[in-house]
């Protein structure tokens, strides 16, 4: 036997360990990425091979946070692809003010960028005194930073330049603190978020939604996962609610297009169609 064909018996039996000792199942991830993760982990851990890796897993119970921070994806930026948040500046942000409450999630917020920049557009639409985001992630790890709002200053300008693109009224540096090499958000923008963890795979319907976001996330799911997660966004919207997903996640099985309509064409932002 050779030795990728071990490593995947290795990495049957990791996530085997992963659901029965922390409940985290992995099974409907896209295998190939899946992986490849698994066998960055083991190199980042230090681990001799991934059998090793799985007994640590077993046994050193603060490894588990490591583990999940490692293999979910926290990669964002502030306004990412500003055509998708000017879309929702100009189409959605009207429909949402006649809401007297509006509620909105961002499933799978990595460390908060996007949570930020939706806070950022109500608080320019004037919203945001009415609005509750709730960000969830699957990573712990990931919620700390979320919530901390702390991001390298090298990212500012590209996401101020994101800011510009998506039509903001201002600059961002009104709404964030330069010192020791990064920038902090203001603290007036995390005051309507909650963050909370929330796994797609195994967790309920959450809330009444009148927006949910979940970008670049379904890429990394199997058919089976994507679907799973497509029925809760639609189970989670209200009626006339809005689901904006990643340019390169387009849903093509028929349920979709039952539940689902492009808001423009080519859009990755959706309106729900069917009743409750």
């Amino acid at each position: 036997m050779d030795l990728q064909s071990r490593q995947d018996i290795e990495i049957g039996l990791f996530m085997q360990a992963l659901r029965l000792r922390h409940g985290y199942d992995f099974a409907g991830y896209a295998r190939a990425s899946f992986n490849r993760r698994v066998r960055a982990l083991a190199e980042a851990s230090g681990a001799a091979s991934i059998s090793a890796l799985t007994e640590r897993l077993i046994h050193d119970e603060p490894f588990l946070a490591e583990v999940i921070g490692r293999l979910s994806v926290p990669v964002s930026e502030m306004f990412r692809n500003p055509p998708v948040f000017d879309l929702l500046r100009r189409e959605v942000l009207p429909v949402l003010a006649s809401y007297p409450q509006i509620n909105i999630w961002q499933a799978g917020c990595a460390h908060g960028e996007e949570a930020y920049s939706m806070a950022i557009l109500l608080k320019e639409a004037g919203l945001y005194a009415r609005a509750r985001i709730y960000a969830t992630d699957i990573s712990e790890l990931a919620l700390e930073r979320a919530r901390a709002g702390i991001y390298p200053l090298r990212e500012a300008q590209l996401f101020s330049s994101n800011y510009l693109q998506a039509g903001g009224s201002g600059s961002l540096s009104d709404w964030y603190t330069a010192a020791y090499q990064h920038i902090k958000l203001d603290q007036a923008l995390a005051e309507r978020i909650t963050f909370a963890n929330h796994n797609l795979a195994a967790d309920g319907v959450f809330g009444e939604m009148h927006l949910i976001l979940c970008r670049n996330v379904l890429i990394y799911f199997g058919e089976p996962l994507q679907q799973r997660a497509l029925a809760l966004f639609r189970d989670s919207l209200v009626r006339g609610g809005f689901l904006c997903l990643g340019d390169r996640e387009r849903p093509s099985e028929p349920r979709f297009a039952q539940d689902f309509g492009a808001i423009a064409p080519g859009a990755s932002v959706f309106r729900r169609v069917t009743a409750r």
